[in-house]
Protein backbone atom coordinates (compact mmCIF):
# COMPACT_ATOMS: atom_id res chain seq x y z
CA UNK A 1 0.00 0.00 0.00
CA UNK A 2 2.69 2.30 1.01
CA UNK A 3 4.66 1.54 -2.41
CA UNK A 4 1.20 2.30 -4.17
CA UNK A 5 0.92 5.40 -2.38
CA UNK A 6 4.43 6.81 -3.29
CA UNK A 7 3.94 6.09 -7.11
CA UNK A 8 0.75 7.62 -6.94
CA UNK A 9 2.34 10.77 -5.53
CA UNK A 10 5.96 10.40 -8.10
CA UNK A 11 3.49 10.55 -11.02
CA UNK A 12 1.90 13.23 -9.90
CA UNK A 13 5.08 15.31 -9.32
CA UNK A 14 5.48 14.55 -12.94
CA UNK A 15 2.23 15.36 -13.97
CA UNK A 16 2.66 18.20 -12.35
CA UNK A 17 5.37 19.84 -14.40
CA UNK A 18 4.43 22.16 -17.02
CA UNK A 19 4.90 20.87 -20.63
CA UNK A 20 6.02 23.43 -23.50
CA UNK A 21 6.43 26.20 -21.51
CA UNK A 22 8.51 28.50 -23.41
CA UNK A 23 9.74 30.64 -21.08
CA UNK A 24 10.25 28.37 -18.14
CA UNK A 25 11.56 25.44 -19.38
CA UNK A 26 9.56 21.93 -17.75
CA UNK A 27 12.74 21.00 -15.87
CA UNK A 28 13.18 24.28 -14.17
CA UNK A 29 10.05 22.67 -11.75
CA UNK A 30 11.69 19.38 -10.78
CA UNK A 31 13.93 20.77 -8.05
CA UNK A 32 11.68 21.83 -5.74
CA UNK A 33 10.16 18.20 -5.52
CA UNK A 34 13.81 16.66 -5.10
CA UNK A 35 13.91 16.67 -1.36
CA UNK A 36 10.41 14.95 -1.04
CA UNK A 37 11.41 12.31 -3.71
CA UNK A 38 14.46 12.30 -2.36
CA UNK A 39 12.86 11.53 1.80
CA UNK A 40 10.47 8.69 0.42
CA UNK A 41 13.07 6.94 -1.55
CA UNK A 42 14.85 6.90 1.24
CA UNK A 43 11.86 5.22 3.31
CA UNK A 44 11.50 2.73 0.46
CA UNK A 45 14.72 2.10 0.90
CA UNK A 46 15.02 1.53 4.82
CA UNK A 47 11.83 -0.74 4.89
CA UNK A 48 13.19 -2.84 2.00
CA UNK A 49 16.53 -3.25 4.35
CA UNK A 50 14.45 -3.85 6.96
CA UNK A 51 12.56 -6.38 5.19
CA UNK A 52 15.35 -8.41 4.38
CA UNK A 53 16.89 -8.15 7.69
CA UNK A 54 13.83 -9.64 9.02
CA UNK A 55 14.08 -12.23 6.56
CA UNK A 56 17.64 -13.48 7.58
CA UNK A 57 16.46 -13.46 10.69
CA UNK A 58 13.62 -15.70 10.33
CA UNK A 59 16.20 -18.13 8.16
CA UNK A 60 18.17 -18.27 11.34
CA UNK A 61 20.97 -16.23 9.33
CA UNK A 62 21.82 -14.17 12.42
CA UNK A 63 25.18 -12.90 10.82
CA UNK A 64 23.59 -11.43 7.98
CA UNK A 65 20.77 -9.90 10.03
CA UNK A 66 23.28 -8.57 12.63
CA UNK A 67 25.12 -6.54 9.12
CA UNK A 68 22.02 -5.60 7.90
CA UNK A 69 20.38 -4.21 11.25
CA UNK A 70 23.56 -2.74 11.57
CA UNK A 71 24.17 -0.91 8.18
CA UNK A 72 20.05 0.38 8.60
CA UNK A 73 21.50 2.17 12.25
CA UNK A 74 24.41 3.65 10.32
CA UNK A 75 22.75 5.26 7.49
CA UNK A 76 18.96 5.82 9.06
CA UNK A 77 19.57 6.75 12.41
CA UNK A 78 18.95 5.29 15.40
CA UNK A 79 15.79 3.61 16.21
CA UNK A 80 14.19 1.89 19.18
CA UNK A 81 12.69 -0.98 17.31
CA UNK A 82 15.84 -2.04 15.31
CA UNK A 83 18.21 -1.58 18.27
CA UNK A 84 15.67 -4.38 19.89
CA UNK A 85 16.18 -6.34 16.48
CA UNK A 86 19.78 -5.83 16.58
CA UNK A 87 20.07 -7.60 20.11
CA UNK A 88 17.39 -10.26 19.57
CA UNK A 89 19.88 -11.16 16.58
CA UNK A 90 23.14 -10.93 18.99
CA UNK A 91 21.36 -13.14 21.42
CA UNK A 92 20.61 -15.74 18.92
CA UNK A 93 23.84 -16.01 17.45
CA UNK A 94 25.36 -16.04 20.71
CA UNK A 95 26.90 -12.82 21.38
CA UNK A 96 25.23 -11.47 24.75
CA UNK A 97 27.59 -8.25 25.68
CA UNK A 98 26.38 -6.78 21.91
CA UNK A 99 23.09 -8.18 22.62
CA UNK A 100 23.06 -6.68 26.26
CA UNK A 101 24.17 -3.86 24.98
CA UNK A 102 21.63 -2.58 22.19
CA UNK A 103 18.55 -3.90 24.54
CA UNK A 104 20.13 -0.78 26.67
CA UNK A 105 20.14 1.63 24.02
CA UNK A 106 17.00 0.82 22.77
CA UNK A 107 15.39 1.16 26.63
CA UNK A 108 16.84 4.66 26.71
CA UNK A 109 15.25 5.14 23.28
CA UNK A 110 11.48 3.34 24.68
CA UNK A 111 11.83 2.84 28.21
CA UNK A 112 8.15 1.99 28.43
CA UNK A 113 8.89 -0.78 25.82
CA UNK A 114 8.27 -4.30 28.25
CA UNK A 115 9.58 -6.74 25.49
CA UNK A 116 12.48 -5.17 25.64
CA UNK A 117 12.98 -4.89 29.22
CA UNK A 118 11.86 -9.08 29.46
CA UNK A 119 14.49 -9.69 26.75
CA UNK A 120 17.25 -7.44 28.90
CA UNK A 121 16.59 -9.79 31.70
CA UNK A 122 16.61 -13.21 29.72
CA UNK A 123 20.14 -11.95 28.25
CA UNK A 124 21.89 -10.72 31.61
CA UNK A 125 20.97 -14.47 32.95
CA UNK A 126 23.74 -15.61 30.31
CA UNK A 127 26.11 -13.57 32.19
CA UNK A 128 29.04 -15.15 33.89
CA UNK A 129 28.97 -12.20 36.82
CA UNK A 130 26.42 -12.18 39.54
CA UNK A 131 26.20 -8.52 40.71
CA UNK A 132 23.06 -7.53 43.07
CA UNK A 133 22.31 -3.88 42.32
CA UNK A 134 22.15 -1.41 45.26
CA UNK A 135 18.59 -1.16 46.91
CA UNK A 136 16.92 1.91 46.20
CA UNK A 137 14.12 3.82 48.46
CA UNK A 138 10.63 2.87 47.88
CA UNK A 139 9.57 6.22 46.53
CA UNK A 140 12.29 6.28 44.17
CA UNK A 141 11.58 2.92 42.58
CA UNK A 142 8.02 4.29 41.94
CA UNK A 143 9.55 7.60 40.88
CA UNK A 144 12.07 5.27 38.19
CA UNK A 145 8.75 2.80 37.31
CA UNK A 146 6.29 6.16 36.49
CA UNK A 147 8.91 7.91 34.49
CA UNK A 148 9.39 4.22 32.21
CA UNK A 149 6.14 4.35 31.35
CA UNK A 150 6.49 6.34 28.65
CA UNK A 151 9.07 7.70 26.35
CA UNK A 152 10.76 11.45 26.64
CA UNK A 153 8.36 12.21 23.48
CA UNK A 154 5.45 11.08 24.87
CA UNK A 155 5.79 12.71 28.24
CA UNK A 156 6.72 16.38 26.38
CA UNK A 157 3.39 15.83 24.54
CA UNK A 158 1.75 14.97 27.99
CA UNK A 159 3.29 18.08 29.80
CA UNK A 160 1.91 20.30 26.56
CA UNK A 161 -1.44 18.84 26.44
CA UNK A 162 -1.83 19.47 30.17
CA UNK A 163 0.05 22.65 30.43
CA UNK A 164 -3.16 23.74 27.69
CA UNK A 165 -5.79 22.27 29.91
CA UNK A 166 -4.49 24.03 32.65
CA UNK A 167 -4.89 27.60 31.39
CA UNK A 168 -8.58 26.49 30.26
CA UNK A 169 -8.90 25.32 33.96
CA UNK A 170 -7.74 28.96 35.09
CA UNK A 171 -9.95 30.62 32.61
CA UNK A 172 -12.91 28.53 33.96
CA UNK A 173 -11.90 29.62 37.29
CA UNK A 174 -11.85 33.28 36.76
CA UNK A 175 -14.55 33.94 34.13
CA UNK A 176 -17.24 31.49 35.01
CA UNK A 177 -20.02 32.44 37.25
CA UNK A 178 -21.41 29.31 38.54
CA UNK A 179 -19.15 28.36 41.80
CA UNK A 180 -19.42 24.76 41.01
CA UNK A 181 -17.45 25.35 37.91
CA UNK A 182 -14.61 27.69 39.85
CA UNK A 183 -14.10 25.02 42.40
CA UNK A 184 -13.80 22.14 39.29
CA UNK A 185 -11.23 24.30 37.38
CA UNK A 186 -9.82 24.99 40.35
CA UNK A 187 -8.82 21.49 41.75
CA UNK A 188 -8.39 20.56 37.86
CA UNK A 189 -5.98 22.87 37.63
CA UNK A 190 -3.95 21.85 40.33
CA UNK A 191 -4.31 18.09 39.51
CA UNK A 192 -3.21 19.21 35.92
CA UNK A 193 -0.22 21.73 36.82
CA UNK A 194 1.28 18.54 39.26
CA UNK A 195 0.70 16.27 35.94
CA UNK A 196 2.85 19.10 33.97
CA UNK A 197 5.39 19.65 36.27
CA UNK A 198 5.97 15.68 36.67
CA UNK A 199 5.98 14.74 32.72
CA UNK A 200 8.35 17.58 32.19
CA UNK A 201 11.08 16.56 34.90
CA UNK A 202 10.36 12.70 33.96
CA UNK A 203 11.22 14.11 29.91
CA UNK A 204 13.95 16.41 31.36
CA UNK A 205 15.51 12.90 33.02
CA UNK A 206 15.27 10.47 30.11
CA UNK A 207 16.71 13.23 27.62
CA UNK A 208 19.61 13.76 29.88
CA UNK A 209 19.89 9.68 30.18
CA UNK A 210 20.44 9.90 26.22
CA UNK A 211 22.64 12.76 26.27
CA UNK A 212 25.05 12.16 28.80
CA UNK A 213 24.79 8.26 28.32
CA UNK A 214 26.78 7.18 31.62
CA UNK A 215 26.17 3.77 31.15
CA UNK A 216 28.37 1.40 29.49
CA UNK A 217 28.51 -2.96 29.05
CA UNK A 218 32.56 -5.03 29.44
CA UNK A 219 32.87 -6.23 26.15
CA UNK A 220 36.24 -7.64 27.28
CA UNK A 221 36.11 -11.40 28.04
CA UNK A 222 38.05 -11.60 31.14
CA UNK A 223 39.06 -7.77 32.65
CA UNK A 224 40.54 -7.37 35.90
CA UNK A 225 39.36 -4.07 37.92
CA UNK A 226 42.00 -1.80 39.11
CA UNK A 227 42.55 0.05 42.00
CA UNK A 228 44.03 3.28 40.25
CA UNK A 229 44.40 3.67 36.44
CA UNK A 230 47.50 1.72 36.17
CA UNK A 231 48.24 -1.26 35.46
CA UNK A 232 50.40 -2.37 38.30
CA UNK A 233 47.53 -1.14 40.50
CA UNK A 234 46.38 -3.48 42.82
CA UNK A 235 43.60 -5.81 41.38
CA UNK A 236 39.98 -5.62 42.49
CA UNK A 237 37.75 -7.44 41.06
CA UNK A 238 37.54 -9.88 38.22
CA UNK A 239 34.63 -9.30 35.64
CA UNK A 240 33.28 -10.36 32.47
CA UNK A 241 31.40 -9.72 29.56
CA UNK A 242 28.25 -8.65 29.75
CA UNK A 243 28.20 -6.61 33.03
CA UNK A 244 27.10 -2.91 33.32
CA UNK A 245 28.71 -0.46 34.60
CA UNK A 246 28.63 3.25 34.98
CA UNK A 247 31.43 5.57 33.90
CA UNK A 248 31.93 7.91 36.66
CA UNK A 249 35.30 9.78 35.33
CA UNK A 250 38.17 9.20 32.78
CA UNK A 251 41.56 9.82 32.83
CA UNK A 252 43.99 9.31 29.73
CA UNK A 253 42.93 5.36 28.66
CA UNK A 254 41.08 4.90 31.88
CA UNK A 255 37.79 4.81 32.98
CA UNK A 256 36.54 4.81 36.82
CA UNK A 257 33.61 3.01 37.00
CA UNK A 258 31.26 2.22 39.76
CA UNK A 259 29.39 -1.12 39.54
CA UNK A 260 25.53 -1.78 40.48
CA UNK A 261 26.62 -2.81 43.69
CA UNK A 262 28.68 0.38 44.41
CA UNK A 263 31.98 -0.92 44.01
CA UNK A 264 34.62 1.08 42.34
CA UNK A 265 37.50 1.11 40.27
CA UNK A 266 39.10 1.64 37.18
CA UNK A 267 39.30 0.01 33.41
CA UNK A 268 40.97 0.54 30.05
CA UNK A 269 38.25 2.05 27.70
CA UNK A 270 39.11 -0.32 25.13
CA UNK A 271 37.53 -2.70 27.29
CA UNK A 272 34.08 -1.23 27.40
CA UNK A 273 31.45 0.11 25.29
CA UNK A 274 29.61 2.73 26.26
CA UNK A 275 25.19 2.56 26.06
Amino acid sequence: MKTMKRLILFLFILASVPVGAQEEPATAQIPQYLPLIDKEFNELAQETAIKEAEVAYSQEDYTRAIELYEEILSQYGTSGEILYNLGNAYYKAGKIAPAILNYERALLISPGEKDIRFNLEIAKLRKVDRIEPLGEFFLTQWFRIVQNLFSVDIWASIGIVCFILFIACLTLYFFSKWMRLKKTGFYAGIILLFVVVCSNVFAWNQKKALITRKGAIIFAPTVTIKSSPDASGTDLVVLHEGTKAFIKSTLGEWYEIELEDGNVGWIRQKDLEKI
